[in-house]
């Protein structure tokens, strides 16, 4: 018995190549994806340490806020101070700067009552060792602001 086909057929010949190309389209495709996934995650884990920073920044005005509240009410004083908070090491690269201005309300011949203003502001990147900077160099620079009047 002899074979019936001796030879390849003509349509299989014409397509050899096809799948290198494919191969090659599969690659790029996939590269592609990869590039994009990587690019995402990189964005979402940066906006993580941002929202990070920021509520450390947060919490380091408010405890501005209490430091101020506590030298007015308990010392008297009313000023401008700046200082870095101790209580915490994750709140150590923060600086707080404190002002105090107390107003004299209106209509009162001795100036009393006062209203006070304690402003809090918390920051990353200090400026002269003060916040807020005006001209912050990194791009995770983070600052936050509490105010507190009474």
């Amino acid at each position: 018995m002899k074979p019936i086909f001796t030879a390849t057929p003509l349509r299989l010949r014409h397509q050899a190549g096809v799948s290198i190309v494919t191969a090659i389209f599969l690659l790029v495709v996939l590269s592609a994806l990869g590039a994009a996934i990587v690019t995402l995650s990189t964005g979402q884990q940066i906006s993580s340490a941002l929202d990070l920073l920021g509520s450390r920044a947060y919490e380091a005005a408010r405890s501005g806020v209490e430091h101020g509240l506590y030298r007015n009410t308990q010392a008297n004083e009313c000023g401008t101070t700046s200082f870095v908070p101790a209580a915490a090491p994750t709140m150590a690269s923060f600086t707080v700067t404190v002002r105090c201005v107390a107003t004299p309300t209106a209509g009162f011949a001795d100036g009393k009552p006062l209203v006070t203003t304690i402003t809090a502001t918390a920051c990353n990147q200090p400026a002269g060792g003060a916040c807020p900077n005006p001209a912050p160099t990194s791009p995770d620079y983070v600052q936050r602001v509490v105010t507190v009047q009474f």
